[in-house]
């Protein structure tokens, strides 16, 4: 399994091309040898690639916006060609498709669908979580539901394991449920604040059990971990994902 720094972390230092050229470098310096692409501003592919390359950085995977997935898809398989990057996701299901089991069952034929036509390009479509999948209809969670409908080879996961804790479920038992069909997980912590506000937080900050999380990722095959922090609280988020790394590097994974 090999960490990657999720750019959505760093969103706001990613609007122009020299801002992503000076926040890659610092990625870098933290110790990151991949990225997840999310969150950048406007920049060519071919810029995009040249500026990572140069700063020796594996583009290992992407969030895409369901539209791009659904209208521009050649578009799609062509930049991730570019960045030489396999594996393609989608940050959630379209707002309709939530509110009902009928919902669901239409995204998931229509992702399945898209993850086809990917996977014939030699590239693979993925999935990110939320909390509000883990909503039950009829006794089964939404994630259950994108389980069963969709086509195990087009459509894989990516498990978020803060959002997997949000939705009132357990992380271990989920990365061992989608043994087979998840290459990747978005790593972040979960803290609760004496107000009992519910914050995202660094790795190892929080209060997750990450020996046994890193664990179960290792044993399920997880090939890839983009360190993900959805909000920094006002800190420096690049200080924010250096901790993470830091406190990764002390549980014993290879960074």
């Amino acid at each position: 399994m090999k960490i990657a720094a999720q750019l959505y972390t760093i969103r706001d230092f990613l609007k122009t091309p020299e801002d992503v050229s000076i926040s890659l470098r610092k990625v870098k310096q933290i110790g990151y040898n991949a990225i997840q692409v999310s969150g950048i501003g406007p920049i060519s592919n071919n810029e995009l690639k040249e500026i990572a390359d140069r700063e020796q950085l594996t583009i290992c995977a992407t969030h895409i916006p369901y539209s791009e997935l659904t209208n521009n898809l050649d578009a799609v398989i062509e930049k991730h060609k570019i960045w030489d990057c396999k594996y393609v996701g989608l940050g959630g299901m379209p707002a309709e498709n939530r509110s009902s089991k009928e919902g669901y069952v239409t995204f998931a034929k229509e992702a399945s669908e898209i993850g086809k036509k990917l996977k014939q390009a030699g590239l693979q479509f993925f999935y990110h979580n939320h909390s509000f999948e883990f909503v039950k209809f009829d006794g089964k969670t939404g994630l259950d539901i994108l389980m069963e409908e969709t086509d195990p080879e087009a459509f894989e996961f990516l498990l978020d394991l803060y959002w997997v804790q949000s939705g009132g479920a357990d992380p271990i038992e989920w990365i061992n449920k989608l043994k087979g069909r998840m290459k990747l997980v978005h790593l972040k912590d979960f803290a609760v604040m004496s107000d009992m506000e519910q914050r995202f937080a660094e790795i190892g900050e929080g209060n997750m059990n990450y020996s046994r999380i890193l664990e179960a990722c290792q044993s399920v095959g997880v090939e890839w971990a983009p360190v993900e922090q959805d909000e920094c609280y006002g800190r420096d988020p690049f200080e924010c994902l250096a901790t993470s790394f830091s406190n990764l590097k002390n549980l014993g994974v290879d960074v």
